[in-house]
């Protein structure tokens, strides 16, 4: 479970750091970075919550 939460966290912080770069340099490559990395962050959010209701089920 805590390799999630910082896999999650890691995400998190990477995707920022694009958006932080994109408002800085105004290029598009690092906006289209950060939307891909939200959305293995979302992924990963996902499948952590699936496993903790899993846990709870089972």
């Amino acid at each position: 479970m805590l390799l999630f939460r910082w896999i999650v966290m890691l995400l998190l912080l990477t995707a920022a750091v694009c958006f932080a770069f994109y408002a800085g340099t105004g290029r598009a490559r690092y906006k289209r970075l950060g939307f891909v990395v939200l959305k293995w962050t979302v992924i990963a959010a996902f499948v952590f919550f699936a496993v903790l209701i899993a846990e709870r089920v089972l």
